[in-house]
C-alpha cells in the first residue's frame, strides 16, 4: 500500500458517488455496477474527501469529532486503500 501525503486533498472518485443509505444504516459508495457499504470509520472518513480538505486536517477535524489521537496512521491507510481502488482520487 502507498502512502499518502498529509497536504493530500481526496474526493470521490468520478463514476462513484457517497450517499447515507437509510436501508443499510451507513454510508454507501455507489456506481454503476453496484454498491460498497462503508463501515463507520469509513464513512466518516469518505464523507470528510470533498476535495477542499487535506488529509491532515480530515485527521483533525475526526479526532476533535470523536474525542480521539493518533488517527493519522488509520486514516492515511484507508485514503491509500481508498486510491487503490479508486473510490478516492486525489485533487490537485
Amino acid at each position: 500500500m502507498s502512502t499518502v501525503d498529509a497536504d493530500a486533498r481526496p474526493v470521490v472518485g468520478r463514476g462513484f458517488r457517497l450517499q447515507w443509505e437509510p436501508a443499510q444504516n451507513a454510508h454507501v459508495l455507489l456506481y454503476p455496477e453496484g454498491m460498497v457499504r462503508l463501515n463507520t470509520s469509513a464513512g466518516e472518513i469518505m464523507r470528510r474527501c470533498d476535495g477542499e480538505h487535506t488529509v491532515a486536517e480530515i485527521v483533525a477535524d475526526l479526532e476533535r469529532t470523536f474525542e480521539a489521537t493518533g488517527l493519522a496512521g488509520d486514516v492515511t491507510a484507508f485514503v491509500a486503500f481508498a486510491l487503490e481502488r479508486k473510490w478516492l482520487e486525489l485533487r490537485s
